[in-house]
């Protein structure tokens, strides 16, 4: 054994050592039971990043743990690859984002694989491939046939410039965020997929799974957006022209009485009729066009509106109120018009403030009464007043009066809405899966027959920034209608990318599989054991994947509910941020490598290695580009290997809280790495001791090393806990550190201390080798020669070992900790009350006192009143 720990040599060695044996290459043929430990797989975005490297170590500790346990696991990956940061970045560089893709997963792939991961990469699959892509296809066409796929119009942000659509997050001050342009809303020809028809099951499963984190079924539960509700009808007063009753739901019916108005989106057919003959209506609308697409947005969008000179009845008084069109209320949610009660809805509130409409408060306080005039809306339920026969009920019973009223009236009934829409999958891009219909000018829409799939994507294009390359592309949208043979087109929008990464953990289970979409291999591996990934997908990747995996088994092509039985979502890398402000504004950021600290009388300050001038500092936040504070994990790789990297990652921090990057905490680990390598260097070099049967000689060791021996046995217990149950890797860790100090205490040229030795490091790098499997696959070797780490089993507790003969307990005067004492375990209390007075310690903290009492808790503490 060589006795200088060099991690290049190590890793490489043993990565070649698996490659050779295929060790992780997973099988169904097996009598084990099944572990399926998942990341989300990445974005080939060109490099690993940090957050990569956490989230992909935490599921290789699990699943190199499970193996040791017995279990048969799968560790897949693969890339989810088509996506809009291609389509720029093609631009940008003037190539197909089918080559920048793939010389991204390249390079990734050999990052991944030099970070030492347990993946089976016989099953790497890309989305942006034909062979995946045409089940998307496939099931796209059977949803449609079903009416779980169906077209309508949808109301969209536009850029004019780029001639495409942009998600919300991609508008800007409302201009679009590449090219500048004022965004417009637009209603155009789109395709959903009817996940609301789930909706119940989607909110009822969740009680389903115990093992995701509370706070992301929480999430999902406040997106379905379960809420029960009444429909109100407004009739229409046709004096004043309004062409139709505006339907409303809403939660509140208690506050009915107090509607002063009601407000209809800018899309409303009842806006539009009033339009034809008000030209600053007009004008309102195409303003409004330019405003939110989202609920998020409009609540902190300045709220704007105008009268449209038509009136509604209110159902229960007769009243006359005026019909508003308002910027706050989405086409898109319920029927496009809400009842405006100001007094008791904030937005509601904001609006009639501004446009001095009447406040009428309806609902005091339970207790108390309401400060008038209001100062803000009253939002909470409470009891009706000023509200007619409705008055004085508790807002729950006046729900359910005025609900019977209407229903007597033929004006309302009670009704379950969801805050869930349908998803909406059409994009007009060019870099995704295309969407399988022709569009024919005698049939209509036409599905491409299955055995025409996969319709392929061309992967030559080379977008310019001036809408979806798709629609000027004759090869790939002219065609022949398969009805009737006419000339025809195809369908040039592509599916939105959840729509890959919905189901890309099944086809892992069989990705050779090129008959179907899945076989009998997805209900062996399914349900993923183990998922992990981001808070930041707490919502729609896992909706939209418990969505799609339901449709699946409502199609009979898998067994199961759910896709995940047990969730982690793991912590954001934060780094530190530096920066300087130009005088126009422009900030420009700095790696943190480039910057030096200068301690002085005045504190720290930070300069610019390049030019020793002042940066300022921004505090630290997560690693990301746009702030320059990403660490490359090659760099670490390549200077300290692997392992040190996967160490510090696993060690600084609990897996579900953010992790801060620390450089020194880098060097700290890779400090830990070579002490471990020289103790077993130390030790081998001494000759290495098997020991036989030392369990059974317990009794026999001295009290020192029994001592020792049951710490050691204790570690196994809490790593095994920490990695089970707890996932707290890093406390997993610290106590095999604590265990390694208390090592070098051992007495040498001592046979039984040789044997615990020998014994330790057995131990030691069996429970380290999930964390760090490169060193260890190297140290066993050379603790057991002939032997391989990757056969053997977890570490077995020898509970005789775990035995104490001796206990520790505290010792307090007046209920403060002044020491601890080494007590037999079957020491009585008189024994445990000289072995307190003894201590030297407290003698002196009592000396000259008198006692009054002696306080003793068994085998816990001693406590002297004094």
């Amino acid at each position: 054994m060589q006795e200088k720990y060099h991690p290049q040599e190590v890793e490489q060695v043993t990565q070649q050592y698996w490659q050779e044996k295929a060790v992780f290459q997973a099988s169904e043929k097996s009598d084990k039971p099944k572990f399926y430990c998942l990341s989300m797989f990445p974005y080939p975005s060109g490099k690993l990043h940090m957050g990569h490297v956490r989230n992909y170590t935490i599921g290789d500790v699990l699943s190199r743990y499970r193996r040791m346990k017995g279990y048969n696991v799968l560790q897949p990956m693969g890339w989810d690859a088509f996506g809009l940061p291609a389509e720029n970045a093609a631009i940008q560089r003037g190539v197909p984002p089918a080559q920048w893709t793939y010389d991204n997963i390249a390079y990734m792939r050999s990052q991944l694989q030099s970070l030492g991961f347990g993946i089976d990469w016989s099953r790497e699959i890309a989305t942006c491939h034909p062979d995946y892509y045409r089940w998307n296809q496939w099931l796209f066409l059977r949803m449609l046939e079903k009416g779980i796929a169906y077209q309508k119009t949808q109301v969209v942000n536009w850029d004019p410039v780029d001639q495409t659509v942009l998600a919300n997050e991609q508008v800007i001050d409302g201009c679009g965020w590449r090219t500048g342009a004022l965004v417009e809303k637009r209603e155009i020809p789109g395709y959903y997929l009817a996940i609301t028809r789930y909706a119940d099951e989607l909110l009822a499963d969740l009680e389903k799974l115990p093992g995701w984190p509370e706070r992301v079924r929480t999430m999902q539960a406040n997106w379905i957006g379960k809420s029960y509700g009444v429909d109100i009808t407004f009739p229409p007063d046709m004096d004043s022209g309004m062409p139709q009753a505006l339907k409303v739901f809403t939660t509140r019916a208690d506050t009915l009485m107090g509607a002063t108005y009601v407000a209809v989106a800018a899309e409303h057919p009842v806006t539009l009729h009033a339009a034809r003959t008000n030209p600053q209506l007009a004008t309102f609308i195409e303003t409004c066009k330019q405003g939110a697409t989202i609920e998020a947005e409009l609540a902190t969008q300045e709220k704007m509106g105008m009268a449209t000179g038509l009136f509604v009845i209110h159902p229960l008084t007769g009243e006359r109120l005026p019909v508003w069109v308002a910027n706050y209320v989405l086409m898109s949610y319920g029927e496009g018009a809400v009842m405006a009660v100001p007094a008791h809805d904030e937005r509601d509130f904001e609006f009639a403030s501004s446009y001095d409409l009447p406040i009428k408060p309806v609902i005091r306080p339970l207790q108390g009464e309401l400060n008038l005039p209001l100062a803000e809306a009253f939002t909470e339920y409470g009891v009706t007043i000023a509200s007619g026969a409705f008055s004085n009920l508790e807002s729950s019973a006046a729900i359910v009066a005025v609900a019977a009223a209407l229903a007597e009236k033929g004006l309302g009934e009670k009704r379950v809405r969801y805050r869930l829409r349908d998803w909406g999958i059409s994009r007009q891009r060019y870099w995704g899966c295309p969407i399988p219909l022709i569009h024919c000018d005698q049939c209509g829409v036409v599905p491409v027959p299955d055995d025409q799939l996969p319709v392929i994507l061309p992967e030559d294009l080379v977008p310019d920034g001036s809408g979806n390359p798709l629609t000027k592309t004759a090869a790939f949208y002219a065609c022949n209608c398969p009805r009737c043979g006419s000339p025809a087109r195809r369908e040039t929008d592509t599916m939105d990318t959840f729509v890959d990464s919905s189901w890309y953990f099944i086809r892992y289970a069989c990705p050779d599989q090129h008959g179907a979409m899945v076989d009998q291999r997805a209900n062996y591996w399914l349900p993923v054991d183990q998922y992990i990934g981001g808070i930041e997908h707490a919502i729609l990747h896992l909706l939209y994947s418990r969505f799609w995996s339901k449709v699946m088994r409502d199609f009979g092509l898998v067994a199961f509910d759910e896709p995940f039985s047990n969730l982690l979502t793991q912590g954001m890398v934060l780094n530190e941020i530096f920066l300087r402000k130009s005088e126009n504004g422009r900030i420009e950021y700095y790696a943190p490598a480039e910057v030096d600290v200068i301690q002085n009388a005045d504190g720290k300050t930070y300069v610019l290695r390049a030019d020793a001038e002042p940066v300022e500092f921004g505090g630290v936040g997560t690693m990301s580009k746009s702030k320059n504070n990403g660490v490359d994990p090659q760099g670490i790789v390549d200077q300290y290997g692997a392992d040190t990297a996967r160490l510090f990652m696993m060690f600084a921090s609990p897996p579900t809280q953010t992790l801060e990057w620390s450089d020194a905490g880098v060097e700290g680990a890779f400090r830990f790495l070579k002490r471990l390598w020289r103790q077993v260097y130390l030790h081998v070099q001494s000759g290495t001791i098997t020991p036989k049967n030392i369990s059974l000689q317990q009794h026999s060791l001295p009290a020192g090393l029994k001592s020792l021996r049951c710490q050691l046995h204790q570690t196994i217990v809490k790593v095994t806990d920490d990695l089970e149950r707890r996932h707290t890797f890093n406390t997993a860790i610290a106590a095999v550190m604590e265990l390694i100090n208390e090592l070098a205490k051992l007495p040498k040229n001592d046979l039984s201390a040789q044997c615990l030795m020998q014994e330790a490091l057995e131990v030691i790098v069996l429970l380290l080798s999930p964390i760090v499997p490169h060193i260890c696959h190297t140290l066993w070797r050379e603790l057991k020669p002939g032997t391989e780490l990757l056969d053997q089993p977890w570490p077995q507790v020898d509970e005789q070992a775990l035995v104490q003969d001796e206990i520790m307990l505290v010792v307090q005067v007046n209920g403060k900790l002044r020491g601890r004492i080494q007590v037999a375990k079957e020491a009585d209390q008189a024994a445990i009350e000289r072995a307190a007075m003894a201590d030297e310690h407290i003698q002196k903290m009592i000396s000259g006192q008198s006692i009054k009492k002696m306080v003793i808790v068994p085998g816990k503490l001693v406590n002297i009143v004094i």
